[in-house]
C-alpha cells in the first residue's frame, strides 16, 4: 500500500510546489512508482512536470465535484505519474460545501488507487481550506516546507493547530513526516539562525536534508521539467534526491519496527 504524503503550508513562496515536483521525481529516480496529485487551483505542478493545465479534461476537480475516475498520467520522468488540476480547482470548495461526508472525498479518491503506488505526493494549495483539509485526511503524513527567511515561523501554529484537529476528528492516523528548510543560502546570517532556530524548536520533526537556493531548482518549471530531467547534477536535484533517500529510510525503518512489534 503506497504512502500519502500532503505537503503543505497556507504561507505562500515556501518552496511547496517546487518540493512536492521534485521529491515525487526524486522518489521515481529511486525506483519508487510515484503520483504527484496537484491540488492547487494554480495548477503549477502540472504545468512544472510537462502539462498544460488548460488542455487537461478530466482533472482532481472532476473527481472531486462529478466523481469521475481519476484521471492518471504518465510523465517524462521515471516512474512519475500525474493527477493532474484544473483552474476549475479554484470553485470547487464552493461546490464542495453541501456535498455529504465532504472532507473525505479526496481520500475515497486516493484509496482506490492506493495501492498502485509506492508513494502518492499531494502538492496543496497555500490556503487552510477545504481542499487542503481534504488532502490532510487523505494523507498518512505531512511535510511542512519552511523557508529560511524572516518569517519563516510565521503561520507555523496555526498550521500545527490544524494539524492537530484533523487528526482529533477526521485522521487519526495523520503524522508530521518532517519539518523541510528551503531557500537556504549559507552566506546569509539569517538563513543559518532559521536553520539553527527551527532545529532548537523541533529537533528530531527537521530534515537533516535542506534544500539550498539554486537557480537551476528556480528555472526547471520554465522548461516544463523537474530539476532532475533538467539538471540531474545540480545542488537542487541533489538535495531532492538526499530528501527522497531520507523519506525512503524513515519509511522502510517503520515499516521494519512494525513488523517488529507485530
Amino acid at each position: 500500500m503506497g504512502k500519502v504524503i500532503a505537503i503543505a503550508n497556507q504561507k505562500g513562496g515556501v518552496g511547496k510546489t517546487t518540493t512536492s515536483i521534485n521529491l515525487a521525481a526524486s522518489l521515481g529516480a529511486l525506483d519508487k512508482k510515484t503520483l504527484l496529485i496537484d491540488a492547487d487551483p494554480q495548477a503549477n505542478s502540472t504545468s512544472g512536470v510537462g502539462f498544460d493545465p488548460e488542455t487537461i479534461e478530466n482533472s482532481i476537480y472532476h473527481c472531486l465535484i462529478n466523481g469521475v475516475e481519476p484521471n492518471i498520467i504518465e510523465t517524462s520522468n521515471p516512474n512519475l505519474f500525474l493527477l493532474p488540476a484544473h483552474i476549475d480547482l479554484v470553485g470547487a470548495e464552493i461546490e464542495m460545501i453541501n456535498l455529504d461526508n465532504r472532507e473525505y472525498i479526496m481520500k475515497n479518491i486516493i484509496d482506490k488507487i492506493k495501492d498502485d503506488f509506492d508513494y502518492i505526493i499531494i502538492d496543496c494549495s497555500p490556503s487552510l481550506g477545504l481542499i487542503t483539509l481534504n488532502a490532510l485526511t487523505a494523507a498518512d503524513s505531512v511535510i511542512i516546507p519552511i523557508q529560511c527567511e524572516y518569517f519563516a515561523l510565521e503561520g507555523l501554529g496555526k498550521l500545527l493547530n490544524t494539524i492537530k484537529i484533523v487528526q482529533s476528528r477526521l485522521n487519526k492516523e495523520l503524522d508530521i513526516e518532517g519539518l523541510l528548510l528551503t531557500m537556504y543560502d549559507s552566506r546569509l546570517n539569517l538563513s543559518n539562525q532559521v536553520v539553527e532556530d527551527v532545529n532548537l524548536h523541533f529537533q528530531q520533526l527537521v530534515f537533516k536534508t535542506i534544500i539550498h537556493r539554486n537557480i537551476k531548482l528556480s528555472e526547471a518549471p520554465s522548461f516544463g521539467n523537474t530539476i532532475i530531467m533538467h539538471d540531474a547534477s545540480s545542488k537542487g536535484a541533489i538535495n531532492y534526491l538526499n530528501l527522497a533517500q531520507e523519506v525512503i529510510q524513515k519509511n522502510d525503518l517503520s515499516e521494519t519496527v512494525s513488523e517488529t512489534t507485530i
